[in-house]
Formats: structure tokens, C-alpha cells, sequence
């Protein structure tokens, strides 16, 4: 198994419509929402890419966000690595 651990922008918060979409994808597991961190349970990667779109809802507003952190980790070895993620804020 294979965690995805998304830490969220500080003042967002994952959308609800956001996570109904990424349960119904196949390859999700299962996900867990915990204070500022989305983890993301998958069952295995494979070689194929995949792509996670994650909507959050702003309910404070901050002033210089930090980027925040991803980290894909093995469940049973969880040393993993992480990705710096931009903290830039679609609309």
C-alpha cells in the first residue's frame, strides 16, 4: 500500500465535492482528512501516471503562504520523499 500525504496551504480546507471525486477513482483505497493533511491510501503504483486534483476552500485569508509539502511513502517502509509543491492558488 502506498500513502500519498498532502499538507494543505494554511487557511484551506479540503473541499467536500473534492473528496466524493477522488473516492469514487478505483485506485483509491481510502482517504483520510485530518486537521491541515490529506492522506490518500492507494492499493499500489504502478508504471502508469497518475494525476490527483485536490479542491480546497479558503476560510482564512493568510498573507505569504509557504508551499506546502507532499510526501508518497510506502505504507509498510514509510521513509518515502517528498515534493516541494508550489503554493500558488487557482481559481
Amino acid at each position: 500500500m502506498v500513502i500519498v500525504e498532502v499538507s494543505l496551504l494554511s487557511g484551506f480546507i479540503l473541499a467536500p465535492r473534492s473528496r466524493m471525486l477522488l473516492e469514487r477513482r478505483t485506485i483509491i483505497k481510502k482517504i483520510e482528512v485530518k486537521a491541515d493533511v490529506v492522506y490518500i491510501y492507494l492499493e499500489k503504483l504502478s508504471d502508469e501516471s497518475q494525476t490527483f486534483i485536490l479542491q480546497l476552500e479558503q476560510v482564512i485569508h493568510m498573507k505569504n503562504l509557504k508551499p506546502a509539502i507532499i510526501k508518497v511513502y510506502d505504507y509498510y517502509q514509510p521513509g518515502g520523499f517528498q515534493i516541494p509543491f508550489c503554493s500558488g492558488v487557482g481559481s
